[in-house]
This record gives C-alpha cells, sequence and structure tokens, in this order.
C-alpha cells in the first residue's frame, strides 16, 4: 500500500526542512558516537592502567607478606563474579561495577590455594565526566540542528517565495494577463550569478513577451480586417436592396447578411480580446430575460440560415426536462427557481442568444433552456458537443462533424461570459444531447461586493 500523506508535506519548504533536519540529526548522532566511544575508551583505558598498577604492587606486598595497599583485598565481597572466575583461572583482568553504590574500577588476579588477589579503583570522577560530555553532545547537537535548520530554512524560503510569484504570474498570464511579468532582478544585472529560479524567471518573461506579441498582431489583424470590410460590405448591402425581386437576390442578400454579422462577429470578438469591455450594470430577472432572449431568437432559428444563427458555431444537443413554458420557437424554457441578479442585460441576451441559436442549428428537437436560480442551462438532444471543444472550449474558424458555420458564436458567448464573471462549461449529457451551462456570479466584476439582487423563488412556470 502506498503512503498517502498531507497535502502540506508536497511543498518544496516542508520538503527541505525535513531533509536538513535528517542530515543534521544523522551528521551530530554520527559525531556524538565517534566523540563519546573515543573519550570513553581514553577514560576507561587510563582508569584499567591505574587499576593493573595497583594490582601489581598488591601482588608484590602479598608476596612479600607485607600489609596490603589500601583499596586490595583478597577475595573482597563486592568483586563481580565474572572477574572471580577469570582471576581464579590464573589470569588478570579489569572491570567496571557498581559496589556500594558507586562506579568502581575492579582489577583482580590469582592468589595462592585459589583465592583471588583484588584492587578496587573509584571510577565516579570519570563516570561523571563521561555524563557530562554525553550531556555536551546532546545539547550541542540539538543547538547545531536548530542553527541548521532556521539557516537552511531562511534560504530555501527565499527560493521559495520567488518561485512562487513566478507561479503567480503564470497563473496571471494563463487568465489574459499578458501583461505580467516577473522582472527577477538577478536577470537584470548581468554580473551577478544565475540560479536556476532566475533562468526560469528569465524564460517566463521572454515567452510572454513572446505570446503578447503574437497575439496583439492577431488581434490588430482581425480587428483591421473587420474594420476594412465594413465600407464595402455597406455598399454591397445598398446595392443588393437595389436589385429587382426574385430568388437569385434573395441568395444575395442572404450571403450579404450572412458576411455583415461574420464582420461584426470578429469586431466584437476583437474587443473581447483587448480585455478593456466595461460592464453596464442593472438588475434582471433571470427567468423574463431568458424567455425574451428564446423569443428573439426563434425568427432566426426558424430561417434556418439566418446570419446570427448561422454564426452560433459548431455543437450538437442535450436532453431536457420537457415540462415548462413553449414559448412558440421550439425552446422548451424551465424556470424552476427564479432569481433577480445584478448583470449586464445586453451582454447576457448575447450569451443565451448565442446558445440558442447554436442549440436549433447544430441540435435536434426538443431544446430546453432552464433557469436554476443563478445556473442556466441550454439543452438539445442531438449528437453532442465535438470532443475537442468539451476539453478545450470553443475555437474560432473550427467546426467538426459536417457542421457548418465559423465557431464564432460560442466563442463570443464564451468572451462575454467571462466579461459578466460568469463561468460557461460545455458538456455531453450521459443519455445523449449537448448540455451548455452558465453560472451566473454572485457578485460582478468591479462592484464593491454588496449584492443588489438576490433569490426569489417563484416556482415552476
Amino acid at each position: 500500500m502506498r503512503l498517502v500523506l498531507p497535502r502540506w508535506a508536497g511543498a518544496l519548504a516542508v520538503k527541505a526542512a525535513a531533509f536538513i533536519t535528517v542530515m543534521s540529526c544523522g551528521l551530530a548522532a554520527l559525531l556524538g558516537v565517534l566523540v563519546h566511544v573515543s573519550v570513553t575508551d581514553q577514560t576507561v583505558g587510563r582508569a584499567r592502567t591505574l587499576a593493573l598498577s595497583r594490582l601489581r604492587d598488591a601482588t608484590s606486598a602479598f608476596e612479600a607478606g607485607d600489609t596490603l595497599p589500601p583499596g586490595a583485598g583478597v577475595d573482597p565481597a563486592g568483586l563481580p563474579g565474572s572477574l572471580r572466575r577469570l582471576a581464579a583461572g590464573g589470569e588478570r583482568g579489569t572491570m567496571v561495577d557498581r559496589h556500594d553504590g558507586r562506579p568502581t574500577m575492579w582489577a583482580a588476579g590469582p592468589a595462592d590455594h585459589g583465592r583471588t588477589l583484588a584492587v578496587e579503583v573509584d571510577y565516579a570522577q570519570n563516570a561523571r565526566t563521561i555524563a557530562g560530555l554525553d550531556r555536551a553532545i546532546l545539547w550541542s547537537s540539538g543547538l547545531a540542528i536548530g542553527a541548521t535548520l532556521l539557516v537552511g530554512a531562511f534560504a530555501v524560503t527565499r527560493v521559495t517565495r520567488r518561485l512562487h510569484a513566478t507561479a503567480r504570474v503564470a497563473r496571471r498570464i494563463s487568465a489574459g494577463d499578458l501583461d505580467a511579468r516577473v522582472h527577477d532582478p538577478r536577470t537584470k544585472d548581468p554580473t551577478r550569478p544565475q540560479d536556476e529560479v532566475a533562468a526560469v524567471a528569465a524564460a517566463l518573461d521572454s515567452m510572454a513577451s513572446s505570446l503578447q506579441g503574437k497575439l496583439l498582431a492577431e488581434q490588430r489583424f482581425t480587428a483591421d480586417v473587420a474594420h476594412e470590410l465594413r465600407t464595402p460590405l455597406t455598399g454591397l448591402h445598398a446595392a443588393a436592396e437595389l436589385l429587382p425581386p426574385g430568388r437569385p437576390t434573395e441568395l444575395v442578400r442572404d450571403r450579404v447578411a450572412a458576411l455583415r454579422t461574420l464582420t461584426e462577429d470578429l469586431l466584437e470578438i476583437s474587443r473581447l480580446d483587448t480585455g478593456r469591455e466595461r460592464l453596464d450594470l442593472d438588475t434582471e430577472r433571470l427567468g423574463a430575460l431568458a424567455e425574451r432572449v428564446v423569443r428573439a431568437t426563434a425568427p432566426a432559428a426558424e430561417a434556418g440560415g439566418a446570419a446570427a444563427a448561422a454564426e452560433a458555431g459548431a455543437h450538437t444537443g442535450n436532453t431536457g426536462a420537457r415540462a415548462g413554458t413553449d414559448t412558440g420557437s421550439g425552446v422548451t424554457v424551465r424556470i424552476l427557481r427564479d432569481v433577480c441578479v445584478e448583470t449586464d442585460r445586453r451582454r447576457l441576451e448575447r450569451v443565451l442568444g448565442n446558445l440558442v441559436a447554436n442549440a436549433h442549428r447544430h441540435g435536434r428537437p426538443p431544446v430546453v433552456l432552464t433557469v436554476d436560480g443563478p445556473v442556466v442551462t441550454v439543452r438539445d438532444h442531438g449528437d453532442g458537443y465535438p470532443a475537442y471543444l468539451v476539453a478545450h472550449g470553443p475555437q474560432r474558424f473550427r467546426t467538426e462533424g459536417g457542421a457548418t458555420g465559423h465557431g464564432l458564436g460560442l466563442t463570443i458567448a464564451l468572451g462575454q461570459a467571462e466579461v459578466l464573471g460568469a463561468r460557461l462549461e460545455f458538456a455531453d449529457a450521459p443519455d445523449g444531447g449537448a448540455v451548455a451551462t452558465l453560472t451566473l456570479p454572485h457578485r460582478p466584476p468591479g462592484t464593491d461586493g454588496s449584492e443588489t439582487g438576490g433569490a426569489v423563488p417563484d416556482g415552476a412556470v
């Protein structure tokens, strides 16, 4: 089984702190053990040498029949059994043990008639020295680990702070702020050594500048083409109105109208691309607005080629509940919970109108528009959205599956939804069909946070 770690454990600062702590503890433990072993060996070695020296003196006195020196005796009561057996076997040895509650270094050797001659040396001072050394090692190791951890955390935090700043700029660029830059000071001074974070920041700034230049060039091209087309199209439209009635004249007028709508859509997209659109906020009842949009979209949908519907984009259908208000346009409007919203009416009507027109043109009936609080869904019963649209969103001038149009309708709907601060999502229903879900925000962008509209449940219509 794989160990599941908490989310905070993935942070680079946490990993660095854990690594520094483990390495510091390991190094402190290794050095502490080496110092402890070395000092203990030296201390025990000196005590053993002293004990064996006194044992030799006691042995000489015992063999000469003289009085034994202090601390020496034959078969003393406190002599450890293992050392007694070693001496009884004819060998000399030393051993540290406790005698009368005090650490004692014993030295023992053979005497006559199987007895043992032993000498005891006070080992208390040596034991206190070793214990003091161990405490000093622990305290110094703790201080060293703490100081290393603080210095390491400071150094890692500086790096992670720069990484977080770079990530924030990348997210701003992804959200559409093409003017965002990291501006790492290390990239401005060529005399300073460049670390990896500075290299990433410089690469991100370079990529953002290149991307901004290409997008601005594309936006200028789109806007210039649309502006240049407006004048000849106006003349072409006026000339088409002068043609005599008949089927060829109708075809010419229809194509001219479609071309004018395409030009206006391109101009609208170019304005959305600049990111300078401003909201004209007002309080609207969402259910009534949705019904107005459906009625206004009905003529274009029924014409089966009117410009507004023809440019609505590539998609196919959804399923939905049939119960609701039939507006006479082939769209069923279901109001589960009506609310008043503070929004830009014109932009919201544009979004819903494009979604309904797109469902009419590329899906199959029934088309159901549902209002459930601040959430509006448009669903048809066609084959569903193309896979690329569900995965990546609408793309201008791209259609699949034999669908006609330029893919601008859903692109405009998505752009206007972003201006409104709403979320527009595209998905396929499990039982077939396409579902577009528009979720309006609690507070429109640019407001002071106070809500002028609230939920007003009116029940099912």
